[in-house]
């Protein structure tokens, strides 16, 4: 009757730790997909930026002309 009792009980504990481990991985995920989210914003502004800085550049080369 033991044998039997500790094996559901280390299965139970087995599927427990399964579960803790997939939410971490869970909140991890959502981190990451924050963290990429802001990165493109962060390299759209970026590329907005360095169009703005090239065409006030060929503006003012033609200026010189």
């Amino acid at each position: 009757m033991f044998w039997p009792m500790l094996a559901i009980a280390l299965g139970f504990l087995g599927i427990a730790v399964l579960g803790v481990l997939a939410v971490r991985v869970f909140l991890e995920v959502r981190r990451l997909g924050r963290q990429v989210a802001i990165t493109s914003e962060r390299i759209n502004r970026a590329a907005q930026d360095l169009e703005r800085a090239a065409t006030r550049l060929a503006s003012t080369a033609d200026v010189l002309r």
